[in-house]
């Protein structure tokens, strides 16, 4: 099982949270957003205007966020080295505030009990992998910060690796 917290609920982590749900190995059990209220991440992860209605159980309880049965951790705080991510016992971090995108920066969540952070934006020095591509490069002992380059190179780059292997 894989713990993980997420830095950002906007549209990048919302949509993480999704994703995570439809994947038996992954549990989210903390988002970090300043600037959104519990209720209303509620309400936006349950109506979100581009992938509809969450057919799940939303809601808040106890200062949570519980997701089909889940009680999700919720952290207001600016600073990433201020976020408890191991008291909730998050060991993967998903960075996708767009703040804090080179690998400096992005460490700051190590700082909080984080083993590894996962930048959902292109980073200036952090190595860039993209599923299909190039993503059987990583390497677990030494990358300890790394990003998921950007939704359009997600789109893109697989499309381009396949026509350059089969046409040069």
């Amino acid at each position: 099982m894989v713990n993980v917290g997420i830095n950002g609920f906007g549209r990048i982590g919302r949509l993480v949270l999704r994703a995570a749900l439809s994947n038996p190995a992954v549990t989210v059990v903390a988002v970090n957003d300043p600037f959104i209220d519990l209720d209303y991440m509620v309400y936006m992860f349950k109506y979100d205007s581009t992938h509809g209605r969450f057919e799940g159980d939303v809601h808040a309880a106890d200062g949570k966020l519980v997701v089909n049965g889940n009680a999700i951790t919720v952290f207001a705080l600016r600073d990433p080295k201020e976020i408890g991510w191991a008291s909730a016992g998050a060991e993967y971090v998903v960075e996708s505030t767009g703040v804090f995108t080179t690998t400096d920066k992005a460490s700051a969540h190590m700082s909080g009990g984080a083993k590894k952070v996962i930048i959902s934006a292109p980073s200036a020095d952090a190595p860039m992998f993209v599923m299909g591509v190039n993503h059987t490069e990583y390497k677990k002992e030494s990358m300890d910060v790394v990003s998921n380059a950007s939704c359009t190179t997600n789109c893109l780059a697989p499309l381009a690796h396949v026509i350059n292997n089969a046409f040069g």
